[in-house]
Order: C-alpha cells, then structure tokens, then sequence
C-alpha cells in the first residue's frame, strides 16, 4: 500500500484528466499489488482447457461479511487472485489476463472454480449454522 501511495505521489503529475482520478489510482495500486505477489511467491494458477460452465448459484441465509471474508482468503492464491480482481475490483477477464500474464479461459477456469468452492463453503456454512 505505501509503495502504491509513492508511486502515486511521484507520478501525479502524468495523470492527463482524461478519466477519473479514482480510476488512475486504482490502477496503480492493483498493478503495485500484483507486481508484489509475483516477487513474493508465484501465484499457482491451473492451466487447463476445459470449457468454462457457471456455477449455479443458491441462495443462502445470513453470512456476516467477516464470514465471507474468511472463505474468500482460504482460497488458493490463483483463485483468490482471480476471484477479487473479477468480482471485487471489477475487472474483465481480458484484463486479468493480461495482468496476470495468463490466458483468458484460465482467468474464466479460476473464477468458475473460487465461486465452486465458496458455494461450498456457504453450503457448509449454512449446514453448521441451522443443525443440517
């Protein structure tokens, strides 16, 4: 966050007015944030070319948005990844893959599978919760 909060800082004066100034940060911050993951540890991401299917999505009782937040950062790094810059960040799957230097079907992959196994875990969740 603080090399992100520099860069901005430093570069402030190329920001051209030609879209949000929100916009431009956030850019920045998401790409400073991935560039650390990659010199941290390689983000394990699957390749595989089976063919992209949408979960079916089930409605569920009460989820306390700490709950939520605890599921989403069990994931694999991959999934994780690809699971925030899509539904968090609201990137395209183009974009993530450009980012990420991975093919766009891989990006879909990743994302079909973190919402797989956070319906899972929903699943249990609300099995735990009300005695299932």
């Amino acid at each position: 966050m603080v090399e992100s909060m520099m860069k901005i800082f430093e570069k402030v004066d190329q920001f051209n007015f030609s879209g949000s100034f929100e916009g431009w940060t956030k850019r920045i911050v998401v790409n400073e944030a991935l560039m650390f993951l990659r010199k941290k540890k390689n983000i394990n991401v699957e390749f595989d070319n089976q063919d992209y299917v949408e979960p079916e999505v089930q409605e569920s009782g009460s989820l306390e948005a700490g709950d939520l937040l605890e599921m989403v950062n069990s994931l694999p790094d991959g999934y994780k990844t690809v699971f925030n810059l899509y539904a968090i960040e609201g990137y395209s799957h183009t974009e993530i893959a450009q980012l990420l230097q991975i093919s766009e079907g891989t990006s879909k992959s990743q994302l079909s599978r973190a919402r797989a196994i956070l319906q899972q875990k929903v699943t249990q969740n609300n099995a735990i919760k009300y005695n299932l």
